[in-house]
């Protein structure tokens, strides 16, 4: 299949081709001719597989099929962080190349006033994180009158972050019918679908990877350390391979990314600290040092990564396992991204192995545990996970005692076990 397939405007053709996208990926294939017959859809696919591409596109088509002067948007797309906003307004600009059409952000981090009279003028397109926008909305700043069509990315991400409310305050706000599209990384779990159930009308449903699944272009490796010296001695040898073009390494808390990257700066290796706390200004100045290769090391929070699109990172690097499945799909989706293969580490200490079973759980396999010479674990996942075995230890008495002395108390009876 190839995007000609889809009947799409030349403008947009010309588009996809100076982006250079050889043929469709399968999210894309399913979702684009979906919107395209103004279905509703609930869609479901890994991290990096395309999606925004496969909403953007059918949405632009839309608005190419029924022109039409308004004075406000007549699409909404809804993404749960900043970042993620941003990336999907590159996205509009980069397919809408050759298209008229007038885009809007609005996302927190940034001046309500400006904001506020960005809001004022006309323009066809409008992305927006729902919490800036339902703000925006009570300052009566916000019309969405005309909205014709929304679309609401990382879905799942939107519920765990508590922004459900927002987003059902927003779709309220609209007044006529609208088409929608909901698109997450995973559709697992009655979260997702009771959201999708309040929003969507007869959705076509398509999930191309089950939430359990990684991208086949990942490679995963677990290597089990002592302890936290030998944890980042393991670290620092992986990121010191010529193979190691740029990496994120997750920790689980604030304080354990700002220790690691200060360890990682003490052994001159080019990192920098990515958590929840930064002002918009200086996440995005880092994320530009990263992209552009002047960072090498990125060491991130999750709250910190949600939402970025990066291309090109060689490693991900699981300094911590997260507690959950959902969210090692999340990290590791970071990597072999755009057809390139990807290396997804977990470093994996004794007190770890109880989320690393969860995740093996969750994907449904178990993980291959490498070794690096001379950086060898003294121990095995395997003699870890045995159950010792309780053995009856007989006392020995040198006293002599009455059988009588061994009967069971009164009231006491042996059960049968």
């Amino acid at each position: 299949m190839t995007f000609e397939d889809f009947d799409l405007d030349d403008v947009l053709l010309s588009a996809i081709k100076k982006q250079a996208f050889n043929k469709p990926t399968p999210i894309q294939q399913e979702a684009i001719p979906a919107m395209l017959e103004r279905n509703d859809v609930l869609a479901g696919a890994a991290t990096g597989t395309g999606k925004t591409a496969a909403f953007v596109l059918p949405m632009l088509q839309y608005l190419l099929d029924e022109p039409r002067h308004a004075r406000h948007p007549r699409v909404l797309l809804l993404a749960p962080t900043r970042e993620l906003a941003f990336q999907i307004h590159k996205v509009i600009k980069q397919l809408g190349t050759f298209c008229n059409f007038k885009t809007a952000i609005i996302t927190g981090g940034f001046d309500k006033s400006n904001q506020s009279k960005t809001l004022q003028e006309a323009f066809d397109i409008l992305v927006a994180t729902p919490g800036r926008l339902t703000y925006l909305m009570a300052e009566g700043v916000v019309n969405l009158s005309e909205i014709e069509m929304v679309i609401i990315d990382e879905a799942d991400r939107m519920l765990d972050m508590g922004q459900g409310k927002d987003v059902l305050a927003l779709l309220e706000a609209i007044p006529g019918d609208f088409q929608a599209g909901l698109f997450s990384a995973t559709l697992a779990g009655s979260g997702v679908t009771k959201f999708a159930e309040e929003i969507l009308d007869e959705p076509v449903t398509i999930q191309i990877d089950a939430p359990n699944q990684k991208s086949e272009q990942i490679q995963q490796l677990v290597y089990l350390a002592n302890d936290k010296a030998h944890k980042q001695a393991l670290l620092e040898n992986i990121l010191s391979d010529a193979s190691c073009e740029s990496a994120i390494v997750f920790c689980n808390k604030k304080e354990r990314a700002i220790e690691v990257t200060e360890w990682l700066q003490s052994r001159n290796l080019s990192a920098q600290v990515l958590h929840g706390d930064f002002i918009q200004a200086v996440r995005l100045e880092k994320m530009k040092k990263f992209k552009s290769g002047k960072i090498k090391i990125l060491v991130a929070t999750d709250v910190a990564a949600r939402g970025l699109d990066l291309l090109n990172v060689t490693h991900v690097i699981n300094y911590d396992m997260p507690f959950r499945g959902d969210i090692y799909i999340h990290r590791i989706g970071r990597t072999g991204r755009a057809q390139q293969v990807g290396l997804a580490v977990n470093l994996v200490e004794r007190h770890d192995i109880d989320n690393l079973l969860r995740i093996q759980y969750h994907l449904g396999q178990a993980l291959p545990i490498a070794k690096i010479e001379g950086l060898e674990a003294n121990f095995k996942l395997k003699d870890v996970l045995k159950k010792p075995t309780k053995k009856k230890s007989k006392k020995k008495d040198s006293t002599k005692k009455s059988k009588s002395s061994k009967k069971a108390k009164p009231g006491k009876k042996k059960t049968a076990k």
